[in-house]
């Protein structure tokens, strides 16, 4: 085969720099999802309170846990939310766990959100969007089985009983977020300067196309191969390993929207397939329960560890369930994918679809 080379390899500080400026737009990109959390989070601080107490059914329950976190974007702070209110008797742990079901649904908006930066490029953009989606297939699938499957026979709900007698008597004890730390700073200082709540969350979504494009610019550069290498051979080698990178990571950050968010990036160019990313997006999703069973043992009280415990069990029933036909959540992923990249028109009647299966429910909710 012949090979043509352009010039001389570039050099070391050449490539330092390269990835330094990776750090910086990721660091701006998480930067923005935190700066649209806290923008969503004053925009639905009423809301959200309305919301969390109308549970009349379990269907309606299921419904306020995905429009309650599709507004605040954390399921983890929904299920400390719902933590919380079971502790102090507010909400019982029959209603509270379909809004555990809805809350891990919800989560997922910011990863499809941060997938439409790539409208315009056909393959990049299906690509990303697969990836982004493929986290939604597995929580729609996992709840349209085990949420009929709880409501016949409470399988959640007793297993979640038979650990909270293990836990019993433990509590106390805190997790910070590092990336908090480091994030915490800047969002509070930008939210002081805009403290229009609308203004915030433009602001943004301008703030995290920029900073997604930058990192994609920069992921098409001469570290692409390096960045390939190192999650190809290290972090996503195989479905075991990507699971507990994907599990470890959010436990330690305390957001399944950002670490699966951070991925759409780099599967959009291309550096990671669907396959290697789904474990991933499911140790994630099992990752982010850990904020509120902290939350429940720092309560001591039995009530909310159990509900801690019904999401993480959640998630560890549908991995057990689902996993197994995993070609299911990634080909409906894929498939949707590539509708929506299809053309521009394709894109719109999605997007159409996609914001009237959003709002319904909000409709829907004050409706009843």
């Amino acid at each position: 085969m012949l090979e043509t080379k352009i010039g001389p390899p570039p050099s070391k500080l050449t490539i330092y720099f390269e990835f330094i400026k990776i750090i910086f737009f990721v660091y701006c990109f998480l930067l923005s999802i935190d700066l649209m959390g806290i923008g969503f989070k004053s925009t639905g601080a009423g809301f959200t309170a309305a919301l969390m107490h109308a549970t009349a059914s379990p269907f309606i329950g299921l419904i306020i846990g995905i429009v309650v976190t599709s507004i605040i974007q954390s399921s983890s702070t929904t299920t400390s939310i719902i933590v919380a209110m079971v502790g102090s008797g507010t909400l019982s742990i029959q209603n509270a766990i379909p809004m555990v079901m809805g809350a891990n649904i919800g989560t997922t908006v910011t990863n499809t959100i941060v997938s439409f930066g790539y409208v315009g490029r056909k393959v990049e953009f299906e690509r990303a969007f697969r990836a982004s989606i493929v986290h939604d297939m597995f929580n729609i699938y996992a709840t349209l089985i085990l949420f009929p499957l709880e409501m016949y026979t409470g399988i959640l709900r007793k297993s979640a009983v038979l650990l909270t007698e293990v836990f019993a008597g433990v509590g106390g004890f805190q997790l910070i977020s590092p990336l908090k730390i480091f994030l915490n700073p800047s969002a509070s200082l930008i939210a002081r300067l805009i403290s229009n709540h609308i203004v915030l969350i433009i602001f943004s979504l301008v703030f995290l196309f920029f900073s997604l494009a930058e990192i994609v610019k920069n992921l098409h550069g001469i570290v692409m191969m390096k960045v390939e290498r190192i999650l190809n051979q290290y972090l996503f080698r195989n479905a075991f390993v990507s699971m507990m990178f994907g599990l470890i990571l959010t436990a330690i950050i305390q957001s399944s929207s950002i670490t699966t968010s951070m991925i759409v990036p780099i599967a959009g160019a291309g550096v990671l397939t669907i396959e290697q990313i789904f474990p991933y997006t499911l140790g994630a999703n099992v990752g982010t329960t850990v904020t509120a069973i902290l939350a429940a043992l720092a309560l001591g009280i039995e009530t909310s560890m159990t509900i801690a415990f019904v999401h993480m069990l959640f998630n560890i029933f549908g991995i057990i369930i689902i996993y197994p036909i995993k070609i299911v959540p990634i080909g409906t992923a894929k498939t949707i994918a590539r509708f929506a990249a299809k053309s521009k028109k394709h894109f719109l009647i999605f997007l159409i679809i996609y914001i009237v299966l959003h709002t319904v429910p909000i409709v829907f909710t004050f409706l009843k």
